[in-house]
């Protein structure tokens, strides 16, 4: 995630970092000395003078936008429920944390209630590496019994499993007589919502935009981009290559932005920062216990967080 402090708009038009403009710029010189050729020759191929004009690109950029536009609102859907989900994390680990600490029969400072809040530490990494298809081995040593590390590191889906550890750790609290239906209830309606995060989740890193859509979108853009030229060129002359690499920038930028955001758990610049969105609820939860926060937070690197 690209996190930068706003600049006035003279310094935002020369912004460098946290901009698409690095990905791109190697297809705006393509576009520009295609553009330049096409000047040169007059919007001829091979002496054939190609007959286009203005007019169908107005007509086609409208509805190139248009479409351009339901895309980046599907894809921004998309990236806007996951961060949803992750700020519900915060807010119901927060919540089991206060029910373990205050309504669980064991003292606040018991190892037990540590055992608890240390399995909800290791639910929102594991959900963090299951996402990103990362290693979870180093998390789960960190927070888990070295057997409970063990079992959890060898599963496929480890953030199922510490759910159960969790529904585990209230079965034995009730058994023990801790905790009566009410406050059970309780506990159990957070562990479910923990479990409808983990599905909706699940579901938008599992159910991709249909491939055909960007396809299109990606096809369309450099085909618009590329004839652009050639209906511009009888009627602007040498002003074509720079009317054209400001349009392709804008389409090309967009197609780069949509292509980032539609996978939101990635670690593209523009994708969530759930390496610092999981250290939050680990520190949020450690001050809640009494204990020290980890070392350091994390600092953006060149305006991006990840």
């Amino acid at each position: 995630m690209i996190i930068r402090p706003k600049n006035n708009w003279l310094r935002t038009l020369f912004v460098w970092h946290g901009s698409v403009l690095p990905q791109v710029l190697t297809r705006l010189l393509i576009l520009l000395l295609a553009s330049v050729a096409v000047v040169y020759l007059r919007g001829t191929v091979l002496q054939h003078k190609i007959p286009l004009t203005s007019a169908p690109f107005s007509l086609f950029g409208v509805a190139l936008a248009v479409f351009l536009g339901f895309y980046n609102n599907v894809s921004y859907e998309r990236y806007w429920e996951g961060r949803r989900l992750w700020g519900a994390l915060l807010n119901d680990t927060r919540s089991l944390t206060r029910q373990a600490l205050t309504m669980s029969g064991h003292p606040a400072d018991s190892p037990a209630v540590a055992h608890f809040v240390s399995l909800l530490i290791a639910f929102a990494h594991a959900l963090r590496h299951q996402l990103r298809h990362s290693d979870a081995a180093p998390d789960l040593q960190r927070l888990l019994p070295a057997e409970l590390a063990a079992e959890v590191g060898r599963a496929q889906f480890k953030p199922v499993l510490l759910l159960r550890e969790l529904g585990r750790w209230l079965q034995q609290a009730r058994a023990e007589g801790r905790l009566d239906t009410t406050v059970l209830l309780a506990f159990d309606r957070n562990l479910n919502q923990l479990s409808d995060i983990l599905g909706g989740c699940e579901r938008i890193a599992g159910t991709p935009i249909p491939y055909t859509y960007s396809v299109l979108l990606h096809r369309t853009v450099y085909i618009y981009c590329f004839l652009l030229p050639f209906g511009l060129v009888d009627s602007i002359g040498w002003a074509t290559p720079l009317v054209v690499v400001f349009i392709g920038y804008t389409f090309m930028a967009l197609d780069a932005i949509v292509n980032e955001i539609e996978e939101p758990f990635g670690t593209a610049d523009n994708d969530l920062a759930l390496n610092a969105l999981s250290r939050t609820i680990e520190n949020s939860l450690r001050e809640m216990l009494g204990q020290p926060a980890l070392p350091a937070p994390p600092v953006p690197r060149n305006y991006v967080l990840d």
